[in-house]
């Protein structure tokens, strides 16, 4: 717009904003929120990531608790923004042999409660290829930290017979990646640095770290309609 049709413009604008009638005071009153659509026995969440995306499977029927509870973090869009920041690799076994790991890193600003936990004696969710696990320190302290396994990592299941009481419940798996497991393992390969890190996680670190733009549930297509 050149500046003698700016100028032109303008008078008209006026008129017309002076001829409408007088407008109706906003409406204050606070909207009420859509409800979250309910569970059902699995719930799909799509993490889309800087290296693509994974769909995740979580099982609500066998592990509620850990389920809900990651659910809760998807719907309030917690954790659009965080990242994957740990590449846990091990050199025995067949290759890829460990996990990744993402999560709020205990952010006291953004987790919610801990939970109960879950033992994998009492889900039946094992700690296999593809499974997503919480993260915790003793028992019941888990939040919004996860890892998704790349190979089965047995010691992470509860063992009743364990010495250890922390063995004994071993970690809360609630689910699996039901697609991009390539996308994890390009996670699992990406770069680490070889001092960030405190004690046993030291080299264990994604330098950078690869981010998750967002988490959302992901709708079950319609049901087909029955033939005429």
């Amino acid at each position: 717009m050149n500046r003698r049709f700016a100028l032109l413009a303008i008078p008209a604008l006026f008129v017309l904003a002076a001829a409408a009638p007088p407008k109706k005071a906003p409406d204050k009153r606070p909207v009420a929120a859509k409800p979250a659509p309910p569970l059902g026995d699995t719930v799909k969440v799509a993490l889309v990531t800087e290296l693509g995306t994974i769909e995740l499977e979580l099982d609500n029927k066998r592990a509620p608790i850990t389920t809900q509870n990651f659910v809760r973090y998807v719907d309030q869009k917690k954790f659009d923004g965080i990242t994957f920041y740990r590449s846990l690799r091990l050199a025995w076994g067949d290759q890829p042999n460990g996990l990744i790991q993402a999560g709020l890193k205990s952010n006291p600003l953004k987790v919610l409660k801990p939970i109960a936990h879950e033992p994998t004696s009492q889900t039946g969710i094992l700690h296999k290829a593809g499974t997503i696990s919480m993260a915790r320190h003793a028992p019941g302290t888990a939040t919004a930290d996860w890892s998704i396994m790349l190979s089965e990592l047995p010691s992470l299941d509860a063992d009743p017979k364990a010495s250890e009481p922390d063995a004994q419940a071993g970690f809360a798996a609630f689910g699996r990646v039901s697609a991009g497991m390539d996308v994890v393992r390009r996670i699992w390969d990406a770069p680490i640095s070889p001092t960030k890190g405190e004690g046993l996680l030291k080299g264990q670190m994604l330098e950078p770290p690869i981010r998750i733009i967002s988490a959302r549930r992901i709708a079950d297509p319609p049901a087909p309609k029955p033939a005429p």
